[in-house]
């Protein structure tokens, strides 16, 4: 014998319920089976709302009940052929009268409440075994109110399982090859019609498997089974084939819908395997749940979450010590029909805080005043204090017992991401760590716990970009390339989720098509740094990057805020990593605390890895001494191209129209930004260095670096040429060449012009290379060298990748 329970959706509708007929058709080929049957979808909610309108003497009652039979009778009509709907009409006569009385005494007691709302399960169960016999099926419709004996908890009440054993045993051997029972519905012992309360038509399923000794239990609802995750909140979620009772209870409980708790522990206690199935995908996968098994499996098997949560807290010097403290507080949550959902209390037993349904919040912290008035009006503890706005994550798995670092792994990688945590629980079964955090954060945190503990998923990295200009272009350009590979070999999903110039920006929360980016982008909203900020800090999407490819101070200041919102910074620009000390270091600390990551490797020598290079010196606790270097590939460029035979002004330009300068390239000519490479270098090797404390030796004339503009900067170079031939003259007579130098050492820094002979690894640079020398406490006579392409597009792009990578990677 097989029991199969069809939920509210699975006979909401005539084409649901013929599904429904063709699974139950192939399934009596090989078992005797017991169907049990929600109400349509949607009934149990009108007989509701008509109850408690005719309780209000609201009169559009009558025409709600006028609704629903024409729906039901045009379901059996459909269904059956059978225009004739009398035994349907019978039953909203009697319907009828029940409301009319509510509407006249303005009463609706609890057991008035079951009679009206079991008329929706006697309905759908009609229905269906009407349109069974008429498809030729061998079929029976008992009443579960003759079988299943309650208490008289209207509303919500307890099966008598002895009365209720006895009843379906002298049954048993009348069942024939199809039994279909309502579900939910029940009786009191005096006849009265009762109700199961939440879950009931499970539990109606549960306890005729019980008691009837089925083989296993069938739950048809519209989902394949119990998932990973909720597949609304993470998209990668997927189907769970197997799990314990106990991981089946703790899913459920924390908002896993297709199960309801006490419904299933009827079966769990007869060890009856349930199955999960879909009425619309009969021949899809599915969820077995069995009590235990030998499969080698990962230690979570799933999250899960409550949305609606407040958080009653309860403090108090008073409260140490007192046994009977924590006994009134749960006796008045009790009392007052409050459900809690989870309990934490210190080990200093100075507070207790409850997570409870957002809806119970006011009634408990009334009700906990009112208890508690004399030790609060005393100041011997503090009023209740709710905390709304708040969901329960839960990480739960029959295989976590003794697996040491599941709770670590989960609370890093929720701090990774910014994620506050309220309160925590765990019970010592170690089948679930419960959370307790902002609901805004709740899509957030599902899908980064999701990446971290189901390795088999891509981790998500969403990127937010700022400045599309040639370097911009170029790195866009690498992402789209890359994309693929990434995902397959690497199992990174990178998608650029926003794409921002100066005067517009476009977002989309699944990723951009980088095939037509510039085209959307044109199309995009008017939008300020400010503006593109909030949106991205409102999504609140996990692995956060925000990559400024800009020279903007303004965009610069804005990255204090997002590394405090724990959304990592990578970026070419070098303004807030040059800043004065305090605020690099503010930067700094900022990405200790949030566990966020300030990455600019392109500040120093395009995508050379020299910050890397000396980050990784310092971590393995070698020390920097001296530093000498070429930092700027725009002037090794301008300097490895100019002779003298063409004007030092065209080079520069040709420079710029190669994307080897900075947007304004007195920037480079003035030697202020390898004096802003030099300053980073030195404080990444460790130590308190300003701007103001390198010295600089500028080759520029003094007049072209008071130029008002850059028309006017070209004029003036042009007017100053012999300077220029002056210079390159003088460095050919020694047979030297001209490289812009900055160097370190003995607590000097300087940046400055300098001829270089032919015996120095500087000499024979090419093109627009940089080199930087470290010598350190192991590279003490023979230095470290870095060098390599030091500016331009393409290279600069690939440093921003690569510090993308580093975060993907961590």
């Amino acid at each position: 014998m097989k029991v199969l329970k069809f939920g509210g959706t699975s006979v909401g509708s005539v084409e649901a319920i013929s599904k429904v007929a063709e699974i139950l058709r192939k399934e009596s080929k090989k078992e005797q089976l017991v169907v049990v049957v929600s109400a349509m979808s949607g009934v149990t909610n009108t007989l509701i709302s008509i109850s408690q309108k005719a309780a209000q003497r609201d009169a559009d009652y009558e025409a709600d009940l006028q609704t629903l039979e024409e729906k039901h009778c045009q379901a059996f009509k459909e269904l059956t052929g059978n225009s004739n709907c009398f035994e349907i009409s019978k039953l909203f006569v009697r319907l009828t009268e029940i409301c009319r009385g509510v509407y006249l005494l303005r009463e609706l007691t609890p057991r008035t409440s079951d009679y009206i709302q079991s008329c929706g399960e006697r309905l759908s169960s009609f229905i269906l075994s009407e349109y069974l016999k008429k498809e030729g099926l061998d079929v029976d419709l008992l009443d579960s109110r003759k079988y299943l004996i309650t208490d008289k908890k209207f509303g919500g009440a307890n099966v008598l399982w002895q009365s209720t054993k006895a009843a379906l045993n002298e049954l048993k051997p009348e069942l024939g090859a199809i039994s279909v029972f309502p579900g939910f519905i029940a009786s009191t012992s005096d006849n009265e019609t009762s109700t199961l309360g939440r879950g009931g038509s499970d539990y109606t399923a549960a306890v005729l498997a019980n008691v009837l000794g089925a083989k296993e239990l069938q739950i048809w609802t519209d989902v394949n089974g119990l998932m990973t995750a909720d597949p609304r909140l993470v998209p990668t979620a997927h189907l769970l084939e197997h799990v314990s009772y106990e991981e089946a209870l703790e899913l459920s409980h924390f908002g896993a819908k297709v199960l309801y708790p006490p419904s299933i522990q009827p079966a769990l206690d007869a060890e009856i395997p349930i199955w999960v199935k879909n009425t619309f995908d009969a021949e899809g996968p599915s969820t077995l749940v069995t009590k235990e098994w030998d499969d080698e499996k990962q230690a979570i098997c799933g999250i899960s979450s409550i949305q609606d949560i407040a958080l009653v807290n309860l403090t108090g010097a008073s409260m140490v010590g007192i046994p009977s403290f924590s006994f009134r507080l749960f006796k008045t949550l009790s009392e007052a029909k409050v459900n809690v959902i989870m309990i934490t209390q210190a080990s200093s037993e100075h507070s207790i805080c409850v997570g409870i349904s957002k809806s119970d919040a006011a009634l408990a912290a009334e009700a906990i005043n009112a208890e508690f008035e004399a030790e609060i009006a005393l100041n011997k503890i503090d009023a209740a204090v709710i905390e709304e706005d708040l969901s329960v994550i839960a990480l739960v798995g029959s295989h976590m017992k003794n697996q040491v670092g599941i709770s670590g792994k989960m609370f890093n990688t929720l701090g990774r991401n910014g994620i506050s945590v309220k309160a925590i629980a765990q019970g010592s079964s170690e089948r679930n760590i419960t959370a307790i955090i902002n609901k805004s954060d709740l899509k957030k945190a599902l899908n980064t716990l999701h990446e971290s503990f189901f390795l088999s998923e891509l981790k998500k990295i969403n990127l937010f970009v700022v400045g599309v200009g040639n370097v911009g272009k170029a790195f866009l350009s690498q992402v789209q390339r890359q994309q693929a590979m990434l995902t397959k070999e690497f199992r990174v999903d990178i998608q650029v989720v926003a794409v921002a110039n100066s005067r517009k920006s476009i977002f989309h929360e699944d990723g951009i098509d980088l095939n037509n980016w510039e085209q959307l982008l044109e199309e995009g909203q008017p939008s300020t740094i400010e503006e593109f900020t909030e949106e991205m800090k409102s999504l609140n999407l996990r692995n956060s990057v925000f990559i400024d490819i800009t020279a903007s101070k303004t965009i610069s200041e804005v990255y204090q805020d997002l590394l405090e919102m724990s959304i990592s910074v990578v970026t070419p620009n070098k303004i807030a990593a040059t800043r004065d000390m305090s605020k690099y270091l503010s930067l700094k600390y900022a990405t200790k605390k949030y566990g966020s990551q300030f990455l600019f490797e392109t500040n120093v020598a395009a995508g050379l890895p020299v910050i890397s290079t000396m980050n990784d010196l310092f971590k393995s606790g070698d020390r920097i001494h001296a530093i000498q270097a070429v930092l700027s590939g725009t002037l090794n460029y301008l300097f490895n191209n100019y002779d003298g035979t063409q004007l030092f002004s065209s080079v520069v330009k040709d420079a710029k129209a190669l994307g080897l300068t900075e947007p304004d390239p007195r920037l480079d000519l003035s030697g202020e930004d390898v004096m802003r490479k030099l300053l980073i270098l030195i404080r990444e090797s460790g130590r308190k260095w300003e701007m103001d404390q390198i010295e600089q030796v500028s080759f520029l004339p003094e007049a072209c670096e008071q130029a008002k503009d850059l028309d006017e900067f070209y004029q003036l170079l042009d007017k100053h040429e012999d300077h220029f031939k002056a210079i390159y003259n003088d460095a050919k007579s020694e047979d030297a060449q001209l490289r812009v130098v900055a160097s370190f050492k003995d607590g000097v820094a300087k940046v400055g012009l300098e001829k270089v002979q032919k015996s120095h690894p500087f000499y024979f640079l090419e093109g627009k290379d940089n080199i930087v020398l470290f010598y350190t406490d192991r590279y003490e006579e023979q230095p470290l060298v870095v060098k390599g392409a030091g500016a331009g597009a393409e290279v600069t792009a690939s440093g921003i990748f690569a510090d993308v990578l580093r975060i993907a990677n961590q």
